[in-house]
């Protein structure tokens, strides 16, 4: 036996927990019947075919083992890290990230998150806004409600029936609301915010957190470039109708409805159309018209 370890079975045996789990484990029948199959195995030759398959299985054994408490350890992390970067996207679709921002500063001193009951459009104030995951929720068959078919322009399914919205506050004003979208493009539902100025009318940005589709076509939703297309569009026509989309090919500004058009994604006709089925899902009656209307009237 190396030095190291006989270091090493020195200072567990004089270590008072290892002594006392020791203790325990020699009164305990089934580790005693297990010594015994230890010692049997091992005493095999290295060509037995029991002996392979016992140490296949313990070896399995210990690897499901360490990955199942890594997977617990790491929990907390992830949920913080999760979070961390929701704070980070939420920031971005703001204006108000920089590459020296303390994003868990700015978050804190500028957006204040809110539930929003959809049906009513009203705040809701009975339930933790901070635990609150909207995601989740639209699993949940007490949290969430079955969209129609023929309403379910944004091929989700199910919607959560509050939402959770973003204010960005400058002091005790509002300077732009951040809204939760989401629906399908082609090959995965895309997850973002879309930031509209306190009118609840025009748009200041978009932001896809959470997609898979094809990269450098359907992909180029989080495209810089493209997102800048977006800013000062007009999500309302006059009637109130949503008039804000996607068209093939670029928008010609001479024209009157420019205000309510964006540039299409080259090659990608299927993302295009989700991003704007998932636009007038939301906008709409079904989704955030109820909040937006009493924003604009100060409600």
């Amino acid at each position: 036996m190396h030095n190291e370890e006989k270091k090493c079975c020195s200072f567990l045996e004089k270590n008072e927990q290892y002594q006392k789990l020791q203790a325990k484990l020699d009164g305990c029948e089934h580790y005693q019947k297990f010594r015994v199959y230890r010692d049997k195995i091992l005493a095999l030759s290295n060509d037995s075919l029991e002996k392979t398959i016992a140490i296949a299985l313990a070896l399995c054994l210990v690897c499901a083992v360490l990955v199942s408490m890594a997977a617990v350890a790491l929990k907390p992390l992830q949920i913080d890290n999760k979070a961390f970067d929701m704070k980070k996207n939420i920031l971005d679709v703001a204006g108000l990230l920089k590459a020296d921002t303390d994003i868990s500063a700015a978050f804190a001193e500028q957006i204040e998150a809110k539930l929003v009951d959809l049906e009513t459009g009203n705040y809701v104030d009975t339930m933790d806004v901070e635990a609150y995951d909207q995601r989740k929720a639209a699993k949940d068959p007490a949290l969430s409600i079955e969209i129609p078919a023929k309403q379910d322009i944004a091929s989700i399914k199910r919607k959560a029936k509050i939402a959770k919205v973003y204010l960005v506050k400058d002091g005790s004003a509002i300077k732009s609301i951040i809204l939760p979208v989401h629906g399908y493009g082609l090959w995965s539902t895309m997850y973002g915010f879309l930031a509209l100025n306190a009118d609840g009318q025009t748009v200041q940005s978009i932001n896809f957190y959470d997609q898979a589709e094809t990269p450098g076509l359907g992909g180029e939703v989080v495209n810089p470039l493209w997102r800048a297309l977006w800013k000062d569009k007009k999500v309302y026509s006059d009637s109130g109708e949503v008039a804000l989309a996607l068209i093939k090919g670029n928008v010609d500004p001479t024209k009157a409805d420019a205000a309510y058009k964006v540039d299409g994604l080259a090659g990608a006709s299927l993302t295009s159309a989700g991003v704007t089925n998932l636009i007038k899902y939301w906008m709409s009656n079904e989704g955030f018209a109820p909040y937006l209307a009493k924003v604009r009237t100060g409600g």
